[in-house]
């Protein structure tokens, strides 16, 4: 019997363990490396089948933009595929915005995933990538891992090296402000020419420790710091905590390593300023929907 209903789709958000610019090709992108891992503050996508070629997206907590990158997955997905069939897709938002852990591409990332299998389309994992790099440079990422929970990045976003990470604890705070993303990038403070590091050679010379002991840096968290005060305070409070922090990609959160064993080395803040939210979380070793598509 054909499906006609997926509920509980988890769509996981990411944290960048470290971020380097590396340099910038003749279009203005700018060239990164990173490590990105996953975690378990999730976004959770319940999708049922319409027959009438619909496409209608239905929030269940926080208000959600008139066209997100859900939506624009889900249309980019049929429009390509030439499917007649819809869907109803409602979306627990639990991963805020403006973060930088990469909420709104892991809901299109799990949203791809799980109309190629509620539509039956059973496209291969590759087609889907070259879908979502059309839909943001974050979507690829979410896409390859839905088998591996980590992965060496490099290019723009579209070049991705599975990384085998053990489990750690990682505290997660998100001020009430957000940063302009096209603001950090044009920043004087911007460093663009960090150093690049060949990722086998990273690997081969302990690299996975280094990147569980606080590899690197967040190129991009000085000039989020001038604009945005929110982002150097939380810093310091999880610095104070935990006795390290970082910014994760371009958004205004910060994490801290907080242990690999069983259970964190600190507990989370309590007095945390009106607005801001913080969780601790546990990074994952795999994606939540291994296995949705064929390789």
């Amino acid at each position: 019997m054909s499906l006609t209903a997926l509920y509980d789709v988890a769509a996981p958000a990411k944290l960048n363990l470290f971020l380097h610019i590396v340099g910038r090709r003749d279009d203005g992108y700018h060239l990164l490396q990173s490590a990105f891992v996953l975690i378990d503050w999730a976004d959770t996508l319940h999708l049922e089948l319409r027959r009438d070629g619909q496409l209608a997206r239905h929030d269940l907590s926080a208000a959600l933009p008139a066209d997100d990158l859900c939506l624009r997955a889900a249309r980019a997905l049929q429009a390509a595929s030439g499917t007649s069939l819809g869907a109803d897709i409602s979306i627990d938002k639990q991963v805020p915005w403006g973060a930088g852990m990469g909420g709104g591409s892991s809901d299109a990332a799990s949203t791809l995933l799980a109309l190629n299998r509620l539509w039956g389309l059973n496209w291969p994992r590759d087609r889907l990538m070259a879908l979502g790099l059309t839909l943001g440079a974050d979507v690829p990422f979410f896409l390859a891992n839905s088998k591996k929970g980590s992965a060496w990045v490099e290019g723009i976003g579209e070049k991705l090296t599975p990384l085998d990470l053990p489990a750690q604890w990682l505290a997660v705070v998100k001020p009430a402000a957000s940063i302009e993303t096209r603001g950090i990038f044009l920043s004087p403070l911007l460093v663009r020419d960090t150093d690049a590091v060949i990722v086998a050679g990273f690997l081969e010379d302990g690299g996975i420790q280094k990147l569980q002991h606080g590899f690197g840096r967040n190129d991009l968290q000085p000039p989020a710091e001038s604009q945005c005060p929110d982002v150097a305070q939380a810093a310091r409070l999880l610095e104070a905590r935990f006795g390290n922090s970082r910014m994760t990609g371009s958004g205004s959160a910060v994490f801290s390593r907080a242990g690999m064993a069983d259970s964190p080395t600190a507990t989370m803040p309590t007095d945390l300023p009106s607005g801001w939210v913080g969780r601790m979380c546990r990074s994952l070793v795999q994606h939540p929907l291994q296995g949705w598509c064929a390789d």
